[in-house]
């Protein structure tokens, strides 16, 4: 069965004419497929039985829905998504007294392997469409309003895979979050994080998008950073500041750094002064994360008194940097911890 959420506006036009339908149905009908978000071509109350049994005799909604959901002690809420075709993802609603931020995904597993994520152990199935992105942020932005009786504030596509891998939908699903016809949030609340796809950096940059940018470097060198992500290796550090510059020049949106603090790799203060020379080359501030320790990787947390150190070195050096301290630890949703494992019965 064909998507009908993948027709264009035009042939969505076209097709709702050769129905024999007027054409106010259109504005109907997409009102129904993403301000409301139905699951069921049926649930289109105000469109007529016989046009809703034409397209059914065609056309699928291929709907993402909630399989699985679990509740952190901290308020975080991990959900593992199904796709129509079977496959899995996992996207994550995270409340602050200031904020509530949905956390989404853009492929189904990862090619790049980075060594500090559950998602890199995994193989890459395939990108997910623009529409599943999209239902996944509504299927968030629900539950705030049922549990938290607050609409969604931020996106950060910080979930399972690499955004910039899955261009064009994640673009696609932008585009339609932030339409008067989706859900009409503004592109300076979405972030999207790469770990580094340099030429994707500057066609950002080119198609002038407005939403803000992060880059989990990680590292400060290449060395250490082709050690912990191979795609640095293609894409070294020097690569990724000039493509950097380059966005910022034509968009003007900021850039963040995310930097997860590993013990005895990179947290010393020889770390923070080459992490330092690295802010002073683009416009940019830091967010240091806190290491979430998975199964598959051998790294660890560093002591609190490391992470003070590294912390009042940065603000020695004028660097805008801020310690983000993970939430929902404990059903393994923080950052690097997404991998679709079975979840155990609610």
């Amino acid at each position: 069965m064909k998507n009908l959420r993948h027709l264009s506006e035009e042939e969505l036009k076209s097709l709702i004419a050769s129905i024999g339908e007027k054409p106010y149905r259109v504005k109907q009908i997409q009102e129904w497929l993403w301000k409301k978000n139905i699951n069921e071509i049926n649930d289109m109350l105000n469109v007529s039985k016989a046009t809703r049994d034409r397209l059914n005799e065609e056309y699928s909604l291929h709907k993402l829905k909630i399989d699985h959901s679990q509740f952190s002690e901290d308020t975080t809420i991990k959900n593992r998504f199904v796709l129509h075709d079977g496959d899995y993802v996992e996207g994550v609603l995270i409340p602050t007294p200031t904020r509530m931020t949905a956390c989404v995904s853009s492929q189904v597993g990862c090619s790049l392997s980075c060594k500090f994520c559950a998602t890199g152990y995994m193989d890459r199935k395939r990108n997910l469409e623009f529409d599943e992105i999209y239902d996944q942020v509504k299927h968030l932005n629900d539950q705030a309003e049922q549990h938290y009786q607050r609409h969604l504030s931020n996106i950060v596509f910080m979930g399972m895979g690499e955004p910039l891998l899955n261009y064009n939908n994640v673009l696609r699903a932008i585009d339609k979050i932030t339409s008067e016809g989706g859900m009409g949030m503004s592109p300076s609340r979405i972030t999207v994080s790469t770990a580094g796809i340099a030429k994707m950096i500057r066609k950002l940059g080119d198609d002038q998008v407005r939403f803000n940018l992060a880059l989990s470097l990680h590292a400060a060198n290449d060395l250490k950073r082709n050690e912990i992500m191979p795609i640095n290796e293609s894409n070294n550090i020097k690569v990724l500041l000039e493509a950097l510059n380059y966005f910022y020049k034509k968009t003007k949106n900021p850039i963040t750094f995310e930097y997860i603090l590993f013990a005895n790799f990179n947290d010393d203060v020889e770390d923070a002064d080459e992490l330092i020379k690295i802010c002073r080359q683009v416009p940019a501030k830091v967010n240091i994360i806190e290491y979430n320790p998975i199964e598959f990787a051998k790294f660890k947390k560093p002591d609190e008194d490391k992470v003070d150190r590294f912390m009042a070195y940065l603000d020695q050096n004028k660097v805008n940097a801020r310690l983000r301290r993970s939430r929902g630890k404990d059903i393994d949703a923080a950052c690097g911890q997404l991998a679709n494992v079975n979840h155990p019965s609610k």
